[in-house]
């Protein structure tokens, strides 16, 4: 029996990393083909060769996004994003949804963007409670007024999925800064705790 259940654990921690990969892969796949709903009937692959082949709607989300990023990175592409940029600040509802996730967007993958960019250590929820959290920024607006003191923007992630959390401001000083990348941390916390990352000593 020891044997049996030996055996029964080494299987699954051989096989779910692998089945749970490739359903990840397989989802963001199938999402990805469905792009291809926006061409004509007659120009989908799956007419054209006559049977359907995974993948294609990679390669032309791909093909979409270098498009459009070679288009808007010219002077004429970007004058035609800042012009519809100003037609679409112009219509109540949707600005204001577009103005927020333009802003997110900028800062996450902009170059020069400093979201994500600092992995925290902080007491939550709760003193002598410790997690890993993510610098985002710095309180603006109303909020500085009842804000003394240097605080910063930090993002606390939820386990196993990182992607739900909670957004708080705490003074700079309640924060450790760890040495460490933010894929280790995303790492760590996806995973538990059970994956830690690499020890960083503090002696040069």
């Amino acid at each position: 029996m020891l044997a049996l259940r030996k055996w029964l654990v080494a299987g699954l921690l051989a096989i779910v990393p692998l089945a749970v990969t490739f359903a990840v892969l397989r989802w963001i796949v199938e999402t990805l083909d469905s792009t291809l709903l926006i061409l004509p009937e007659a120009w989908q692959p799956d007419k054209l060769i006559g049977f359907h082949i995974p993948g294609f709607g990679v390669l032309l989300t791909l093909a979409i996004l270098l498009i459009v990023g070679a288009i808007a990175t010219n002077f004429f592409g970007r004058k035609l994003v800042e012009w519809g940029n100003g037609i679409v600040a112009r219509i109540p509802v949707v600005r204001s949804i577009y103005s927020s996730v333009k802003q997110v967007s900028d800062t996450l993958f902009s170059p020069g963007g400093n979201a994500f960019r600092t992995a925290v250590l902080v007491q939550w929820p709760r003193e002598d409670v410790w997690t890993i959290g993510f610098v985002t920024g710095t309180p603006g607006g109303d909020v500085t007024n009842y804000l003394v003191g240097d605080y910063v923007s930090v993002y606390v992630p939820t386990t196993p999925n990182p992607t739900g959390g909670y957004f708080v401001m705490l003074k700079k000083s309640d924060c450790i800064e760890l040495k460490m990348s933010v894929d280790e941390a995303l790492k760590y916390v996806i995973s538990m705790g059970v994956v830690a990352p690499a020890h960083h000593n503090d002696n040069p």
